[in-house]
């Protein structure tokens, strides 16, 4: 794990061009340190902002930090990217933690062709991946496997659902895929995702499941993206596959959610645009020696990225610390890993890469919930960390 933990392979290609922040594990302080990345050093952006939710609710972020002049030096960049591989972590010096703390973690779901379908076949094998091949085969008969023409919420699209609900193949993963409303979910709790080298959950008792890559976007009050990053969206696809209505216990457990490396604002070098123009890059490296490559590219996005963000928030929703929202993802693996049919799940000690080059890498390792660290600092201990720094701003 610690050799994927470097400047090169992390940060984005153009990194010196990129305005980079992220919160750091401080033990000299007992708390999370809201950090940006200048030269190979990380710096203290505590004068800039308390938090990465206060950072993204000013006008221009990016702009607050190039201001802000000389900050004060944490650490080298490059210890503390090794010392955030969880597995042979010195307690006593910092490590990286996810880029966001008081957000709304939110997801947007079936925004990609490819990973409806799947979504399709979860429903209609009732989460039994030894089912999912001759279910794959039967849908794709019916209804194809090129929807990516099909804009959502439009006339073709209403015309496409009443045929196929006359062939009695409609599904709600189809609703929210292609129909006029996003699906909109909470994928985690304010505080609870976990950063690059750290440890990534699955639920003990899932049998089927799968990463998913994304891109997440950074979000203030005011409904303004302001950066972007990585994330990996745990999916268990057999809880999920037997009722929607295990959705939460499907995607919100202990470390199943993880976010980073940094944030990347944007600024007058990156925006909105190169967000469209990612490719993301998958990789899993199983224990036994078992590799599985993926893609996913925004640019095969059914909804648009700001269009998925104005259906998170407006006069129905408000969110007065920001959100991240994960913008779905087209990778859903299918290949066999433990036997003809069964498709692909994780084991134990899997090393996940979710990499775009404009980004950088967001690297984990898979335990079972379980069995990692219990979450323990939730938003009452930032606030009494930041008290304790005399970080808190005053009240207004």
């Amino acid at each position: 794990m610690q050799q994927r933990l470097t400047i090169a392979s992390s940060l984005p290609v153009d990194r010196g061009a990129a305005t980079l922040v992220g919160r750091a594990w401080v033990p000299a302080v007992a708390g999370a340190v809201l950090v940006g990345v200048r030269g190979e050093d990380l710096v203290d952006l505590t004068a800039v902002a308390p938090t990465a939710s206060a950072l993204a609710n000013l006008p221009d972020p990016a702009a607050a930090i190039r201001a802000a002049g000389a900050l004060p030096v944490i650490a080298p960049l490059a210890p503390v990217l090794i010392n955030s591989a969880e597995e042979a972590r010195d307690p006593a010096l910092p490590w990286l933690l996810a880029p966001c703390d008081l957000q709304a973690i939110k997801a947007a779901g079936v925004t990609f062709v490819a990973s409806m379908l799947e979504r399709v076949i979860e429903e209609q094998a009732r989460g039994d991946p030894a089912r999912a091949q001759s279910v794959r085969q039967a849908i794709v008969a019916i209804i194809g496997d090129d929807l990516s023409r099909v804009r959502p919420g439009s006339p073709e699209a209403a015309r496409l659902k009443d045929a196929l609900i006359a062939q009695h193949a409609w599904s709600q993963y189809l609703e929210v895929g292609i129909g006029p409303d996003a699906e909109i979910f909470t994928k985690s709790q304010p505080m609870s995702a976990v950063g690059t080298g750290a440890e990534i959950g699955i639920h003990p008792k899932s049998e089927w499941n799968n990463p998913e890559p994304e891109i997440v976007l950074v979000v203030g009050s005011h409904g303004r993206t302001v950066g972007a990053t990585l994330g990996n969206d745990v999916n268990l696809r057999d809880f999920e596959g037997r009722s929607a209505l295990l959705l939460g216990k499907a995607k919100d457990n202990n470390a199943s959610c993880a976010i980073g490396p940094f944030i990347r604002l944007f600024d007058d070098r990156f925006g909105i645009d190169d967000v469209r123009r990612c490719e993301l890059a998958m990789r899993v490296e199983g224990p036994e020696g078992f590799v599985l490559d993926g893609t996913s590219a925004l640019a095969l996005i059914s909804r648009d990225p700001l269009d998925l963000v104005a259906q998170a928030i407006g006069p129905n929703h408000q969110y007065p610390d920001g959100f991240v929202l994960f913008l779905g993802t087209m990778f859903a693996p299918t290949r066999d890993r433990h036997g003809p049919g069964l498709g692909f799940t994780h084991v134990v000690g899997d090393v996940v890469t979710v990499a775009t080059p404009k980004l950088g890498a967001l690297v984990n390792r898979v335990n079972t919930s379980d069995r990692i660290a219990p979450w323990t600092y939730g938003t009452g201990a930032l606030m009494a960390s930041l008290a304790r720094r005399g970080a808190l701003p005053a009240a207004s």
